[in-house]
C-alpha cells in the first residue's frame, strides 16, 4: 500500500521491484488480490498488464494497520503498544519527541473531556 500511496498507481512488476527483501512476484500478485478483494486497492487493464490504484486514503490505511497491530499484539491495549514505544530498549526518543508526545497527550486529554 506504501508503495501504492507514494507513486499513486503501479503495475505488479513496478511494485515487486521497489520491495525491500523481495518476496517472489507470485506472492505480490496475491497480496494484490486480497487487497483489491478487501477494497483496497484496484485495478485497471492497460495493455498487457494490470495497474494498480489505492481506493482507500493513507489515513484510513494507517489507522487500519494501528488497530491491527495492537490488536495482534497488544491484546488490544493502547496502553501497553504506547508503552511499548516508549521503551528505551524499543525506540530511540529525543528529548523534543518525548515533548511532542507530552503534548499529545494533554491534547487527547481536554478533547476527551
Amino acid at each position: 500500500m506504501d508503495i501504492l500511496f507514494s507513486l499513486g498507481r503501479a503495475s505488479g512488476p513496478e511494485i515487486h521491484d521497489r520491495l525491500p527483501d523481495q518476496p517472489s512476484y507470485s506472492a505480490v500478485r496475491t497480496i494484490l488480490r486480497v487487497l483489491e478483494r478487501k477494497g483496497h486497492i484496484r485495478h485497471v487493464e492497460e495493455g498487457m498488464r494490470y495497474v494498480y490504484l489505492p481506493l482507500i486514503e493513507r489515513e484510513t490505511a494507517k489507522k487500519s494497520a494501528i488497530q491491527r497491530l495492537v490488536s495482534t499484539f497488544f491484546d488490544g491495549s493502547a496502553k501497553a503498544a504506547a508503552a511499548a514505544f516508549l521503551d528505551p530498549a524499543s525506540a530511540e526518543l529525543s528529548d523534543a519527541d518525548l515533548k511532542e508526545l507530552e503534548s499529545m497527550i494533554r491534547k487527547a486529554r481536554r478533547e476527551k473531556k
